[in-house]
């Protein structure tokens, strides 16, 4: 079964029908995991993988390291979902190493990115530190490479 949600992450415009094809698992059958995998909230969202730079938008990206105070017997979750809640931002990561959340935040400049986290991301209880890193370029993005394939430098090979 794990084989359609493979297909579906690759594609989310795949109908059951090709999924059916694809794995050979019969129709009825994917209809039913997917219906059951969405009331169970396995499957949370359809997505589309936009290249924003062909868009020509300018929009702008930053990881923000998060260093989080401590407190006995309540972890990371609380301080993490207070962070979720913020419209700019687009992901929470508990992580390893020196800092212990990595947040994706999306505004409309350096400027905006900057007042969020100097005024309201460093400002959140317990959140003791930050450190913040530009996006420059996506070369892949949700799993999709964000490049034009390099044309086929090989000779025609005549039989």
């Amino acid at each position: 079964m794990r084989e359609i949600l493979s297909v579906l992450e690759s594609d989310a415009r795949a109908t059951p029908e090709r999924i059916a094809a694809l794995t050979g698992i019969a129709e009825d059958e994917v209809r039913a995991a997917i219906a059951a995998w969405e009331a169970d909230g396995v499957i949370r969202r359809y997505k589309t993988v936009i290249d924003r730079d062909r868009l020509g938008e300018d929009r702008v990206t930053a990881f923000v390291d998060v260093t989080v105070a401590p407190e006995r017997g309540r972890g990371f979750d609380d301080v993490a979902e207070r962070i979720a809640r913020f419209r700019e931002i687009r992901a929470v990561h508990l992580v390893s190493g020196a800092q212990d959340l990595r947040v994706e935040v999306e505004g409309s400049s350096m400027k905006e990115v900057a007042d969020f986290v100097a005024q309201k991301l460093s400002g959140v209880e317990r959140v003791t530190a930050t450190s913040t890193h530009f996006l420059l370029r996506r070369y892949k993005d949700d799993g999709q490479l964000l490049t034009d394939p390099e044309p086929d430098q090989r000779l025609s090979v005549m039989p």
